[in-house]
């Protein structure tokens, strides 16, 4: 029997009204007065800059684009227009309270949803995300309080990546950075894709959940 759950398809959202979103929804699912919770998105352009060490330093020019510090893992990244953006607001089971191993679950998921496409994808033991022929499609970045999740995952379906120039995402070079359009014949929209990612989603996650974690 599945377990209940609730994907939110909220459009086109200005990134801190999602924050502030997310952030009823953590407070809700932590008092349990809702289930497991996707928050399916795109955002206008805008910067975001993670709590790691540093990381302002890796904006670079950019050009009046709203530049939000934010309570997640990880560094500099760009959210925009031809990206559709997911927060997972989700408790992990008692036996899997493991940061990186969610953080996994995450890279396996779309590394999945690629094949979809024809398109092989694979992570990088060094840098969270998911990696196309040595460049990155889907940025991962979460925080956790009281093991259940926040923040989350963006891909890189056909945006501009003109906006990756002005900074060093991740602390990489923008060169590092790819998307969906660009390895798939298909013509893929974010209409099109959110309600297979939500259902997808949901389907990987209940039986991730109950797999042992010395399984895993």
């Amino acid at each position: 029997m599945s377990t209940p759950h609730c994907v939110e398809w909220l459009g086109e959202i200005d990134y801190p009204q999602a924050v502030a979103l997310m952030k009823h929804r953590l407070q809700q699912r932590l008092q349990g007065d809702i289930p497991d919770t996707l928050l399916l998105c795109t955002h206008p352009p805008v910067y975001t800059v993670g709590r790691q060490k540093n990381a302002m330093n890796n904006l670079l020019n950019t050009q009046g684009v709203p530049v939000v510090e934010v309570k997640r893992g990880g560094n500099v990244t760009f959210h925009g227009p031809g990206q559709l953006v997911g927060y997972p607001i989700v408790q992990l089971p008692d036996h899997k309270h493991d940061i990186h191993a969610f953080l996994r679950f995450l890279e396996d998921f779309w590394i999945e949803q690629l094949k979809t496409w024809e398109v092989q994808a694979s992570r990088d033991e060094r840098n969270t995300g998911v990696w196309v022929e040595g460049k990155k499609m889907v940025a991962i970045g979460i925080s956790m309080r009281r093991w259940i999740s926040w923040h989350g995952f963006a891909l890189n379906i056909d945006v501009d990546l003109s906006y990756y120039h002005r900074i060093n995402p991740c602390g990489m070079s923008s060169e590092m950075v790819t998307r969906l359009c660009d390895h798939t014949k298909e013509v893929v929209n974010i209409e099109k894709l959110y309600p297979k990612i939500g259902t997808e989603f949901f389907s990987q996650w209940e039986a991730w959940c109950r797999i042992e974690k010395k399984d895993i």
